[in-house]
């Protein structure tokens, strides 16, 4: 188990932490939660050690051991790929360190014999008998196949680097796993691996992310981080959310009779209890939801961008026809002889491993680049906005937001164009900075002003949510959802793609593989499996 008393952390006047006091329990999951700048990662370091606090105390059961996901991508470069694995058990790696220098001594003495038969002691209890074989199993089960185990790190690309160091994490049963943002750099295969991996975890388990889906997937609670205080709640991010909500509404309506509320809230829990995807979680977290009242359930400070598209006019059945589109980036053929119809209504979502052909893809239906063959066309009726991956020209200037924005708008008032950027959380003094100076996560809510400016009625997204809050994900996430309209995106967060998407395309070397459904029956589909498979190989 591992708690906190106290904790408090500043910065100058300013409070991160204030007497923070919380208990994380064996057998739990925790995502930690909260707003940008709320201090999410920096509380992983407190409790691994690696940060001190101003006051207060982290509390370790003694002989437990905390398995952390390394940052630093480049620590191990000199090492192998196993070995940087087995290191993520400090102790079982010294002895085995130990051992190894011992019997590579030429004048290996008496002393060193007694030595090294208390070493193989305290190895064979830590199970290093079997250290290789489980470091082994757990960089397959991430996409690390054998012939690159025994590599030197320096020799594996990011990708491969940030998977061998969450296996380190995981390696050797840790009674705590501290992890801040898992699945980035994790295609959906290995995903759906550490979900199934963390699910059947038995010891405590405390992790930030932004994929909601994975954090629905294996969080028993929620660590929300408000106010500068830390408040758990029993259930995983989507029952935090709609709980908040749920809260908020019923603070506004405060002269609604008491009794409504509560059959209100009981009718909430029995939702979420019947809708608990795992039978283990689903047992233990109904019965604590049952026991929650009015006073359980909070209101958060949350702000969220108000994001709506309102097309200036209806479009017609006829949307965009692609005819054997063939593209090469930089010699290379990244689309081959790509041909598909979008109708009215699709909301379409480009799946597959290629990146670069995505955004090819993007990238020539808005006339950025021209096609090595093949041809394209929009509909009459049809008017775009597009969303690339890489927005920084947009931003190569000193004009303030209000004059920024207004370069897109129709209406050049002042007060119309604040009244966006209000919708994207920039109010007062905000407004009045350069652009050039904003963070990722302030560039895309400027880029979806731009978007909602536009009055289009098919809309390109090509990574949006990317630096993006969970608040600014939720908000684009709900927009998205009940916009009554043409929408053609990537993205890497699976519920997004779920909950927008009813057309799924899959870009493969050897063609499209094109499925009217929605993610995860496109997923779980035997004949869409069976024919990626030779579209692959």
């Amino acid at each position: 188990m591992i708690s906190t008393s106290g904790i408090t952390l500043r910065f100058g006047k300013r409070a991160l932490f204030e007497d923070v006091n919380v208990k994380f329990l064996p057998g739990n999951c925790y995502g930690l939660i909260g707003a940008n700048g709320a201090g999410k990662s920096t509380f992983l370091k407190i409790l691994s050690g690696e940060l001190d606090s101003s006051s207060g105390e982290v509390i370790l059961t003694p002989g437990e051991r905390i398995g952390v996901l390394k940052q630093d991508h480049f620590q191990f470069e000199e090492y192998d790929v196993l070995k940087t694995v087995i290191m993520g058990h400090a102790k079982l790696y010294e002895i085995m360190e130990e051992k190894d220098t011992l019997y590579a001594k030429p004048d290996f003495s008496e002393e060193d014999g007694l030595r090294a038969s208390v070493l193989e002691g305290e190895f064979a209890e830590l199970n290093g008998w079997q250290a290789e074989s489980e470091a082994s199993e757990l960089l397959m089960g991430l996409g690390i196949p054998k012939d690159l185990q025994s590599k030197k790190m320096k020799d594996l690309s990011g990708n491969e680097k940030v998977r061998v160091l969450l296996a380190q994490a995981l390696f050797g049963n840790p009674n705590i796993l501290l992890l801040d943002e898992p699945t980035n750099h994790l295609d959906l295969q290995s995903i759906s691996w550490l979900e199934n991996f963390l699910y059947n975890y038995e010891n405590t388990v405390i992790v930030v992310s932004h994929d909601r889906h994975f954090l629905n997937k294996v969080c028993t609670h929620i660590a929300d981080i408000d106010f500068g205080k830390i408040q758990l709640y029993v259930g995983n991010y989507d029952f935090w959310y709609e709980s908040s909500q749920l809260a908020l509404r019923l603070m506004k309506e405060a002269n609604k009779k008491k009794e409504d509320k509560i059959e209100e809230l009981q009718k909430f829990i029995q939702r979420f209890s019947s809708n608990a995807s795992k039978a283990k979680q689903a047992t233990s977290r109904k019965k604590q939801l049952e026991k929650l009242t009015l006073e359980d359930i909070r209101p958060s400070s949350r702000k969220y961008p108000y994001i709506a598209f309102t097309p200036d006019r209806e479009a017609g059945n006829n949307i965009l026809s692609v005819n054997n589109l063939t593209v090469s980036i930089d010699g290379e053929k990244v689309l081959n002889n790509l041909s598909f119809i979008i109708n009215k209504g699709d909301k379409i979502a480009l799946v597959g491993p290629n990146s670069q052909a995505k955004t090819a893809l993007f990238r020539v239906l808005m006339g950025e680049i021209i096609p090595d063959n093949g041809e394209f066309s929009w509909g009459i009726t049809t008017t775009q906005a597009y969303f690339p991956q890489d927005n920084s020209a947009y931003f190569d200037t000193d004009l303030n937001l209000v004059d920024w924005l207004r370069q897109f708008s129709r209406d050049q008032d002042e007060s119309f164009v604040r009244g966006f950027l209000g919708r994207m959380l920039f109010s007062g003094d905000e407004s009045l900075k350069s652009a050039r100076v904003l963070s990722g996560g302030e560039k895309v809510r400027c880029m979806f002003a731009k978007m909602m400016l536009s009055g289009a009625n098919v809309l390109l997204f090509d990574e949006p949510t990317n630096h993006l809050d969970m608040e600014s994900i939720t908000a684009l996430n709900n927009s998205l959802t009940n916009l009554d309209g043409n929408i053609l995106f990537v993205s890497q967060d699976h519920q997004f793609v779920q909950t927008i998407a009813n057309r799924i395309i899959e870009i493969t070397p050897k063609g499209i593989v094109d499925r009217r459904m929605t993610f995860d029956e496109y997923l779980e589909n035997e004949d869409v499996r069976a024919l990626l498979e030779t579209m692959y190989h």
